[in-house]
């Protein structure tokens, strides 16, 4: 039987308050989350408002912005006069509208109204419905069509499938893109002859690139070949994607970075970002409340006002701090900033902690989700950190792994006629250029810049 004893311990511990919890996690936070942070704080805490908001129109300058004419009538009534507007009416329409425009039909509700269409019994449109039902984003089938319906209903499917594959965009319901792409070259009005018959047969040869094989299984000439070539390349292997209901995500730069005068200038993008300050009601509250014995009251006020001013000195050290790693960015990417993306040295989350004073960790946090606005493009600050990779070049030059890729893409565009390089010859040609890489890194490379292979190309 253990005996229980008591003792003291000794130990260092960690322990973070709430406002370093969100001193952290605002640290974190893109321009966008930032915005909808504050937007949460300011319902929360009635001590903080926004002393300035460059985002919005000031009501001086609405009301010196001249009256628009009013071109179409804002109503399906003829009738209709300003005068005897229905404000509420107004604003329901234009709700309706608005979301009206702004949601675009997806894939299966497009296929679907084609359906409904068909003279069809009710028993064939619920088989349709399941077929469509079952498509991904691509227009390719989730799972078996056979195991959607009884086995006596198989050949119906097979027909109700055969006329969706045929419904606008063309070439769905099917099990893959190579399906697809044989559906859309057989029910094409401009196809050629023998464009099918290569998808379903000499398809492998084809992305091969073995085209004499082609040519001589299927006795045509190579100028033939290359008109079917060309027929089969304007098809589309994802014809679901035309109707991608995905809305696209836009980037708003933390920071700009522009040469003026010769001078390399960083600018913090303020102008998303509302000035905050405190509440001048809560301010003078706090010299009142002292003199009341209310504790309950002198607690309310005391603490949001204390939260408030917490908060806004987060933000403010979240600006200084994006801004000093930023300098120290530009600093250590200076050629990058000057010359373009091939010029990007090797740089390490080490290497900024060390120049700003923070810790790596904090460089990690305050680069993630942010972007730079550069003479070469919106980068993500991220990007400007990379390994080194071994390099023969003359003067001990160091090239970072988004430079080699550049590289490899530069020689790739220089690429002329039917001559294609392989990956080993890329490699020889990155090696005249001071860049000693493997072959095979040459192709993991070329597959995340998303270049297919000099067979498929």
């Amino acid at each position: 039987m253990q005996n229980q004893r008591q003792g003291l311990v000794q130990e260092q511990r960690l322990k973070m308050n709430p406002q370093l919890v969100q001193s952290i996690q605002l640290m974190a936070l893109p321009l966008q989350e930032l915005k909808f942070r504050i937007q949460q704080e300011l319902e929360r805490n009635p001590a903080l408002e926004v002393v300035e908001d460059p985002g919005t129109t000031s009501l001086e300058e609405a009301v010196a912005t001249p009256e628009e004419y009013e071109y179409f009538e804002n109503s399906s009534d003829p009738g209709f006069t300003t005068s005897s507007y229905d404000q509420n009416a107004g604003d329901s329409k234009r709700r309706f509208m608005e979301g009206a425009l702004a949601r675009p039909e997806s894939l299966q509700e497009h296929l679907l109204w084609q359906l409904r269409l068909q003279p069809i019994s009710e028993t064939a449109f619920e088989i349709g419905e399941l077929l469509i039902r079952n498509l991904d984003e691509n227009g390719f089938d989730l799972e078996d069509p056979m195991t959607l319906v009884k086995p006596g209903q198989q050949k119906e499917l097979e027909r109700i499938r055969a006329m969706i594959q045929s419904f606008e965009p063309v070439g769905t319901c099917v099990r893959d893109y190579r399906e697809s792409l044989i559906i859309q070259a057989r029910l094409a009005e401009d196809r050629t002859p023998s464009a099918e018959e290569i998808l379903a047969n000499y398809f492998t040869a084809l992305e091969k690139g073995r085209y004499s094989e082609i040519t001589r299984k299927l006795k045509i000439s190579r100028e033939q070949l290359d008109e079917e070539i060309a027929f089969i390349r304007s098809l589309t292997p994802f014809p679901g994607r035309l109707y991608s209901n995905e809305s696209p995500t836009y980037v708003i730069p933390d920071l700009l970075v522009t040469i003026k005068e010769g001078q390399l200038v960083i600018i913090l993008n303020e102008e998303e970002i509302p000035v905050l300050g405190i509440d001048p009601f809560f301010d003078a509250l706090v010299e009142d409340v002292e003199q009341r014995k209310d504790k309950q009251v002198k607690r309310f006020v005391t603490n949001s006002v204390k939260d408030a001013r917490w908060f806004i000195h987060s933000i403010q050290q979240r600006n200084q701090t994006l801004l000093k790693v930023a300098r120290a960015v530009v600093e250590f990417q200076r050629e990058f900033f000057i010359r373009g993306p091939k010029y990007l040295v090797p740089l390490t989350l080490r290497d900024i902690a060390a120049e700003v004073g923070v810790h790596e960790a904090t460089v990690s946090r305050i680069t993630t989700g942010k972007y730079m606005q550069t003479e070469w493009g919106i980068f993500e600050l991220k990007y400007f950190f990379s390994n080194a990779v071994s390099t023969t070049a003359p003067g001990g030059r160091q090239f970072s792994k988004e430079a080699v890729k550049e590289n490899i893409k530069e020689i790739l565009e220089q690429e002329s006629g039917d001559t294609h390089l392989s990956d080993q010859k890329i490699a020889a040609l990155l090696e005249q250029r001071g860049i000693k890489i493997a072959r095979r890194t040459v192709a993991k490379y070329r597959r995340e810049l998303d270049i297919s292979s000099s067979y498929d190309r």
